[in-house]
């Protein structure tokens, strides 16, 4: 695991209301939140890195305003995957 070490004016940290674990957790989360805008991290990686279930990634996200990331081939890609699961018709 990396550790990162970010120091901030006891004047900012101050402002921002917050004691040392709240502020790393919300550094975290800022992090996280960018890696999936960028789409260098699946939803999954953002669950695994903040220990949410799938349901509160799909929360996480959305109360950020982070839109959903599937594209056309997505879609053809699960419903390909759909048909060898469910067998001819």
């Amino acid at each position: 695991m990396t550790r990162i070490t970010i120091e901030l004016p006891d004047c900012l940290a101050n402002q921002l209301g917050a004691d040392a674990d709240e502020m790393a957790r919300r550094v975290l989360e800022a992090v996280v939140l960018e890696g999936y805008r960028s789409q260098r991290l699946s939803r999954g990686e953002v669950g695994q890195l903040l220990g949410l279930s799938w349901q509160q990634v799909e929360e996480f996200l959305a109360s950020h305003g982070v839109p959903y990331h599937y594209a056309m081939d997505d879609l053809d890609e699960d419903r390909g995957n759909l048909k060898k699961a469910l067998g001819p018709p």
